[in-house]
């Protein structure tokens, strides 16, 4: 938009990113620290590793964790330097846990959770998850990220993701203000508003992460291949608030998130300021 600039414009991840919804990052943590992280996950599934006929189940749903493994991996050098590409510096909180984990096993079994959905992100104190809610100031979340803990195939249940499908997200958000939209509201049409979108799969080794735009549209599916798919996909939290209404930004700089959001927004459409 003219009279704004991106923090670091001429980069061409933050092109990608702001065109796309996420960046792809390679060799973000290392495959010793994927290791180590899947030994403590393997115990807490309940599962053995060398017995299939211990999977039982199509996925395995694991919480939160704070373990050294875990820390470290969300920390890289490589992982702040993105950080700050696309947040901004100091505009990010340090990711202390990752979760949560849903481990998808090798199954003819229907997930169940498998269907299009963006993760929203405040409202959570409600137990009726369809009720929290997003806005399009993405409150409470800077990014969404997949981080894979182990080697991931078009097979092994990569998540599905709707290239470009933030900008179509944002401007259903934007009507709706300060309040936003619950998950449910979002998902009445079945998120029928990015169906157009080119589908991109999130696969790569371990030590793979892709840093997505909050209102990505994406989907899990059920796992054809044969080893279990280790992934976290936790919330890099804000320090503040992103700036998408008309007027300059008080620095002269966006995000490439905050860019994002305003590139998807026609002059027109203001968002409502309640």
């Amino acid at each position: 938009m003219p009279g704004h600039s991106t923090q670091s414009a001429n980069d061409p991840r933050s092109e990608a990113f702001i065109r796309d919804g996420f960046l792809r990052i390679d060799n973000a943590f290392s495959r010793e620290l994927a290791e180590e992280a899947r030994a403590i996950l393997w115990r807490d599934t309940g599962c053995n590793p060398d017995d299939p006929s211990t999977w039982t189940k199509p996925v395995v749903r694991l919480g939160m964790y704070p373990q050294r493994p875990f820390v470290e991996a969300a920390n890289t050098p490589l992982l702040h330097d993105a950080f700050n590409l696309l947040v901004g510096p100091g505009r990010w909180q340090p990711c202390r846990s990752m979760g949560t984990f849903p481990v998808r096993f090798p199954s003819a079994e229907d997930p169940g959770d498998a269907g299009w959905h963006i993760d929203v992100s405040f409202g959570l104190e409600n137990p009726d998850f369809m009720s929290w809610r997003a806005n399009v100031r993405s409150k409470g979340r800077a990014l969404l990220m997949l981080f894979l803990f182990s080697d991931v195939g078009e097979d092994d249940a990569p998540t599905r993701i709707r290239a470009g499908s933030h900008a179509d997200i944002a401007r259903v958000l934007a009507p709706a203000g300060e309040e936003g939209l619950s998950l449910g509201e979002l998902a009445r049409n079945g998120f029928a508003e990015s169906a157009s979108r080119p589908e991109v799969l999130a696969t790569g080794t371990a030590g793979t992460v892709y840093l997505c735009h909050p209102f990505l549209v994406h989907s899990a599916q059920p796992h054809r291949g044969t080893q279990p798919r280790f992934m976290a996909q936790p919330p890099l939290l804000p320090a503040g608030s992103f700036d998408v209404d008309a007027a300059s930004p008080a620095d002269g700089r966006l995000s490439p998130v905050e860019e994002a959001i305003r590139s998807a927004l026609s002059p027109r459409q203001q968002v409502r300021r309640d």
